[in-house]
C-alpha cells in the first residue's frame, strides 16, 4: 500500500488557499508530434489528475510549437516555452531539472521487447542469448538514455534524433532491432506498421531498472510539491492505478511476459535517489523470471 507524505500535504494545504484564490495556473507541456495518439495521452491524463487531487485551478496546454526531447529540456531548463515534461530519468537530467519521483509507468518503461523489420525476422528467430542479441545491432533515439544503457551492456547501437526516423532505419535494415517499451510497443506498431512492416518478436526481451518521471525547473519549488503531491494523493485513493490499468493492462496481457526470456541489464545512469525501495510505486518487475548470465 502507498503511503502519502502527510508533511508535504499539510505544508501544500497552507499554500492551496492562496493558489485557489488567485489567477489559474497555465501549465505548459512539450506539443508531441501527434496528441491524439494513445501513446501521449497517459501522461497528460495524468498531469489532470494530479492538478485536480490538489484542488487548484488550472489551464494545461501544448506548447506552440512541437519539442523533440532534447529540445524539451534545453526550454525547460531554461525556464523556456513549457513549465513541465515527461522523461526517462538519468544523472544529467536530474542534474539539470528537478524529477518529482514517482515513475509514472511504474518502472515499466525499462522492461523492453523488440520491434523487428520485416527482412531480419528470420535472422532474429535464430537468436535466443544474450549473447546472441549483442550480434545484433539495435536502433534508439539519440538524446535517450536507453542509449547510453544499451552500448554499456555491449550493444552496437546507431541513433537518430528524430523520432518517426528511427523506425524507417529499422525498416531499411541500419538496425535489426529497436527495442521499444512493453507499455509503447503495440501502438507504435500499429502507427507506424502501416508504413513500414515491422513486427514485435515473441520469445526475448530486456530489462533494466529505470523510471519516467515529471519534470519540472529546477526553482519551481511549488509545481514540484503541487505534482508530488496530486500524485501521492492519486496513488493514494487509487486512481492513479485506475488510470493505469485502463491504459496498459491489455497490453501487458498481450506480452506473454512469463513466456519470454527477459534478459536483466545493468543501468549506469540510472540515479542515486532513485526510489527503488518504495515497492508500491513499481510494477512487480520480480515476478518476470530473469535468467542467469
Amino acid at each position: 500500500m502507498f503511503r502519502p507524505n502527510f508533511t508535504r500535504w499539510l505544508c501544500l494545504a497552507l499554500l492551496l488557499p492562496g493558489l485557489a484564490h488567485g489567477a489559474v495556473w497555465e501549465l505548459t507541456y512539450p506539443q508531441p508530434s501527434d496528441e491524439e495518439n494513445p501513446l501521449n495521452q497517459y501522461p497528460i491524463q495524468l498531469l489532470h489528475l494530479a492538478l485536480a487531487e490538489t484542488g487548484v485551478k488550472y489551464r494545461l496546454l501544448p506548447s506552440r510549437r512541437h519539442l523533440e526531447q532534447g529540445q524539451a529540456i534545453k526550454s525547460l531548463a531554461a525556464a523556456r516555452e513549457i513549465s513541465v515534461l515527461w522523461s526517462m530519468t538519468d544523472a544529467s537530467r536530474e542534474s539539470q531539472l528537478r524529477p518529482i519521483r514517482i515513475p509514472i509507468y511504474k518502472g515499466l518503461i525499462g522492461l523492453r521487447l523488440f520491434l523487428v523489420g520485416k527482412d531480419n525476422v528470420q535472422q532474429v528467430a535464430t537468436i535466443d542469448s544474450l549473447t546472441g542479441l549483442r550480434t545484433l545491432k539495435m536502433v534508439q533515439g539519440k538524446d535517450w538514455p536507453d542509449t547510453k544503457i544499451l552500448q554499456f551492456n555491449g550493444f552496437d547501437v546507431v541513433s537518430s534524433a528524430i523520432y518517426d526516423k528511427l523506425f524507417g532505419m529499422l525498416n531499411d535494415g541500419q538496425a535489426q532491432l529497436f527495442p521499444r517499451s512493453v507499455v509503447e510497443i503495440w501502438l507504435e506498431q500499429d502507427t507506424f506498421g502501416q508504413q513500414y512492416p515491422i513486427e514485435i518478436e515473441q520469445s526475448m526481451g530486456i530489462y533494466y531498472p529505470t523510471a519516467v518521471y515529471f519534470f519540472v525547473n529546477k526553482k519551481n519549488t511549488v509545481l514540484a510539491n503541487l505534482l508530488q503531491t496530486g500524485l501521492e494523493k492519486a496513488l493514494a485513493d487509487g486512481t492513479f492505478d485506475e488510470l493505469f490499468e485502463r491504459h496498459y493492462r491489455g497490453y501487458l496481457d498481450n506480452a506473454n511476459l512469463t513466456k519470454r526470456s527477459i534478459f536483466e541489464l545493468e543501468n549506469p545512469v540510472l540515479p542515486a535517489g532513485t526510489p527503488l525501495n518504495n515497492k508500491a510505486l513499481w510494477y512487480p518487475v520480480n515476478t518476470i523470471k530473469l535468467p542467469a548470465q
